[in-house]
């Protein structure tokens, strides 16, 4: 094997340039999703100590700028097979910067605003350098690359001077930043989807979205155990251990739901519209994901009979209702599946509205008839749709 043909040392190459090439994650993306595992913590923990709008705005705006990190280097990630040294060397300096990010987080409303920006200045300006190794490697594509290399560089640097602005102008201009790195891929005049070299592996990039969904998912069962670790297991009554198990089951079935009905599905065509759903309803979804762990969180704060705590249940009676609609606009994106058949349209709505209602409820119910409307709001997804499948395919 010649030294410019081993994984080593060889260049970035457009998937399409290759006769050889498979979807699965390398190793390098998984690693990168590990840092991921302690940020998404962290912010959990953050929204959980800062239950209120200005605390969710801020969560949310985090979740995004952090979300956007991975996205965006899944989708390089997805069209050239990079995993030379440079790159590898290049991706831990990236992770690097993500773990400033997640550091920063619990000040993140004082003087951790600063090293989580210039960390994710420094992030945007390593995925420029990416694309501008790409760019000397594939003539075929060095309009994509080149134009891709200008835009992260130029958005790094309005991201770097927004560390450094007074608030409330360093948020607005972060802010005003985040939306400009969107047009690029939206507004069809300048979106770089002209460029018939855009053309991410759709396989696998549905993998990233499953694992990163998967670490999502996971957190909750991380702050339900590190909850009632924290406060003693040994210290609380029967009722509670009841609501740990009933915390835990819930994340198994909004794992379960994800992949019966959308997980690792390809989009089913190439659209911009298509492309665009499918992106920013997994943004949503995991966002949701993220809301419905913290909110169970609360599952060992109370017994049966006094009522859940009530801004846990906001953040958990509609990240629930977000989370059944992300599933719905993703399901609508990618290619048929069997389950859909039985996951009709008037079970997703049962399952938003009751979502909904359970929040005007909780605060006049105990815990354990808020559990039980919240409970069949969730269960209700998979439940039917097993039965009707039982049902109809026993009968064929």
């Amino acid at each position: 094997m010649a030294l410019h043909d081993h994984p080593m040392w060889r260049k970035p190459q457009h998937h399409q340039d290759l006769d050889h090439v498979h979807d699965h994650v390398h190793w390098t993306e998984l690693f990168y999703d590990l840092i991921h595992v302690v940020t998404i913590f962290l912010l959990g923990n953050y929204l959980s100590h800062h239950l209120d709008v200005s605390g969710f705005l801020i969560f949310a705006g985090v979740f995004i700028a952090l979300w956007y990190a991975w996205g965006e280097l899944s989708v390089f990630n997805s069209i050239y097979v990079s995993t030379d040294i440079w790159h590898r060397l290049i991706m831990s300096a990236m992770i690097v910067t993500v773990m400033f990010m997640a550091a920063s987080i619990p000040a993140i409303g004082s003087y951790g605003w600063t090293y989580f920006t210039v960390g994710f200045a420094v992030n945007r300006a390593l995925l420029a350098a990416l694309y501008f190794r790409a760019r000397r490697t594939n003539a075929t594509s060095q309009s994509l690359c080149a134009e891709q290399t200008r835009n992260f560089l130029i958005f790094a640097v309005l991201f770097l001077i927004s560390a450094f602005l007074p608030q409330p102008y360093g948020y607005l201009l972060f802010g005003l930043t985040m939306v400009a790195t969107q047009t690029v891929y939206m507004v069809p005049k300048i979106s770089v989807l002209r460029h018939e070299r855009f053309a991410p592996r759709i396989g696998h990039l549905s993998e990233r979205f499953a694992l990163l969904t998967f670490i999502v998912l996971g957190e909750g069962f991380f702050k339900l155990v590190v909850t009632l670790s924290e406060k003693g297991i040994y210290k609380v009554s029967p009722d509670v251990l009841v609501n740990f198990v009933i915390g835990g089951v819930a994340m198994f079935v909004m794992c379960w739901i994800y992949f019966d009905f959308v997980g690792n599905g390809k989009a089913r065509d190439t659209k911009v519209k298509t492309l665009v759903t499918w992106w920013l309803s997994h943004l949503i979804l995991m966002l949701c994901g993220v809301m419905v762990g913290v909110a169970l969180a609360a599952e060992v704060k109370v017994g049966f009979w006094e009522p859940y705590p009530t801004k846990y249940a906001a953040i958990g009676c509609f990240g629930l209702a977000g989370y059944i609609a992300m599933l719905w606009d993703i399901s609508s994106t990618i290619e048929h599946r069997l389950a859909k058949e039985f996951w009709t349209a008037p079970i997703r709505l049962f399952g938003i509205a009751l979502a909904i209602a359970t929040f005007f409820i909780v605060p006049h119910v105990p815990a354990l008839v808020g559990n039980l409307f919240w409970g069949t709001a969730l269960f209700s997804q998979i439940a039917i749709p097993l039965v009707r499948a039982w049902r109809t395919l026993s009968t064929e």
